[in-house]
């Protein structure tokens, strides 16, 4: 996903002289041909989050759309203060470009986890979400950042899910993606770890369990008609986050049905439970050290229909 949103990025640049690429001192290996064919649309500000944020608000409120880029938390949570007080009180075109949402780095230890991100950005005001969970979706993000007024948050993945022919073939911002059709039990999920839900769709679905698939790829603003709609109809809604329960999609999804007055059969949330992950390792062996895996989906599946699946998954 970062290579799609860099080559989305440059097109994009090409065209509009505004757009400019701030970086905190990463991205080396992959920016070579935004700085080669741009060189004054970029600018490396160094190890210095802080200072990229404020640098950053600085050039949108004199015109420009700035994209500021690094490494999982440090774009947001070492310029917290900067991204609230400069970017979003002032609706700065500031769009904030994470790399390495959840595990990715998860060889590098806590200090490179992103596992708090989604919470802390949905809560400002002003702070546009996105989370795209495939390739399709990693350029029709980059592009939405770039069209939506004001500051944008993107988390990017390492990993992504496989494109599929079943898939919903366009990104429509705000507005969720279906991966795979189905509606009795349905998987609403963002980023690349919706892999693992595709997986354990295709399991569950040779059992005879109709299991949907879904990208909440904008997760602020979220398509609430269509969850409320789903939540209505749906026998067991799950939802899917490499990110901790607190504040991440789960709560963002219970909130709208909960104001909403509609209360779903069953409603199940995977995410990390504990507050803090001192595990170090792959992605895919800190998502199966925590339970998100597709075996845990798979698991927790079953158990949350119960023994008599027929009757679990027949509608009221």
């Amino acid at each position: 996903m970062r290579d799609t949103f860099l080559s989305t990025l440059l097109e994009i640049a090409r065209r509009d002289p505004r757009v400019l690429l701030l970086t905190g001192d990463v991205g080396f290996g992959v920016m070579e041909p935004f700085v080669a064919e741009l060189p004054r649309q970029f600018i490396n500000v160094g190890v210095a989050e802080q200072n990229l944020t404020g640098v950053a608000t600085g050039l949108a409120m004199s015109g420009h759309v700035v994209f500021t880029y690094s490494i999982a938390n440090f774009p947001t949570l070492r310029c917290l203060e900067q991204i609230r007080n400069d970017a979003c009180y002032h609706r700065a075109p500031v769009k904030i470009v994470a790399i390495g949402g959840g595990f990715s780095y998860g060889a590098l230890g806590y200090s490179h986890h992103a596992t708090e991100d989604i919470a802390i950005m949905r809560a400002l005001p002003e702070m546009t979400v996105l989370c795209p969970s495939d390739i399709l979706e990693a350029e029709g993000a980059t592009r939405a950042a770039y069209a939506t007024p004001g500051t944008c948050y993107l988390r990017l993945d390492k990993s992504h899910a496989p494109a599929l022919a079943s898939a919903d073939a366009k990104f429509l911002f705000g507005k969720v993606r279906r991966l795979r059709p189905g509606t009795q039990v349905v998987i609403l999920g963002a980023g690349g770890i919706l892999g693992e839900a595709l997986h354990a769709a295709e399991v569950l679905g040779r059992e005879g369990i109709d299991c949907g698939v879904f990208s909440v790829h904008t997760v602020k603003p979220l398509d609430d008609a269509w969850i409320i709609d789903m939540c209505r109809a749906a026998s067991l809604v799950v939802t899917l986050e490499e990110h901790t329960l607190d504040g991440g999609l789960g709560s963002a999804i219970a909130e709208v049905v909960t104001d909403a007055g509609v209360f779903p059969r069953a409603f199940r949330r995977f995410g990390l439970r504990s507050s803090s992950c001192a595990n170090v390792g792959r992605q895919s062996y800190l998502r199966k050290r925590h339970q998100l895996d597709a075996d845990a989906l798979v698991a927790g599946i079953r158990q949350a229909l119960g023994g008599d699946r027929t009757s679990a998954l027949s509608p009221e």
